[in-house]
C-alpha cells in the first residue's frame, strides 16, 4: 500500500500538473485543492524538491512548480521516493537488494524467483502510469 506521504505527494504533483506551465502554486493553495494538511505538505514537497520533481520560489510570489516534465514523472519514481522498494523483499528488490538471512541457496529459492516475477511485473505498470497520464484521465 502507498504510504500517506507518497498519497499526497501524487496528489500534489497532479495539482501542479494542472496548473500553466509558468503558474507557481503557493502552499496553502496546494494545501487546500488537494485536502492535505499544510504542515504535512511543506514536509513533502521539500522531499520532492530534493528529489528534482519540483522547484521553488522564495518571496512574496513564492510556491512550487513542476522541474520535471509530468510526462517523465512515474508512480515509480514516486513510491521508491518516499515508500522504497516495489519489490515485497529485499532480496528480490533491484535498488534495495539485501540477502535473507533465512535462505539456504538464493539461486534455489522458489519464493525469490515469484516474488521477482511479481517485481517485474508491477515495475513494468508503475513506470507505465505517469502524472501526465493521470491528469488526462
Amino acid at each position: 500500500m502507498l504510504s500517506h506521504k507518497a498519497k499526497y505527494a501524487l496528489k500534489a504533483l497532479l495539482f501542479l500538473a494542472q496548473q500553466d506551465e509558468n503558474h507557481i502554486s503557493r502552499t496553502i493553495e496546494i494545501a487546500e485543492a488537494a485536502n492535505i494538511p499544510k504542515k504535512f505538505l511543506e514536509q513533502i514537497l521539500l522531499d520532492l524538491k530534493r528529489g528534482h520533481f519540483v522547484g521553488s520560489k522564495q518571496g512574496k510570489f513564492g510556491g512550487y512548480y513542476l522541474l520535471k516534465s509530468k510526462n517523465d514523472i512515474t508512480l515509480a519514481d514516486i513510491h521508491r521516493l518516499f515508500d522504497g522498494a516495489i519489490a515485497l523483499l529485499p532480496c528480490a528488490s533491484l535498488n534495495f537488494y539485501e540477502p535473507c538471512s533465512d535462505c539456504k541457496s538464493e539461486p534455489e529459492c522458489l519464493l525469490r524467483h515469484g516474488l521477482m516475477t511479481i517485481r517485474d511485473e508491477t515495475l513494468k505498470a508503475m513506470q507505465g502510469i505517469t502524472i501526465s497520464s493521470l491528469v488526462n484521465k
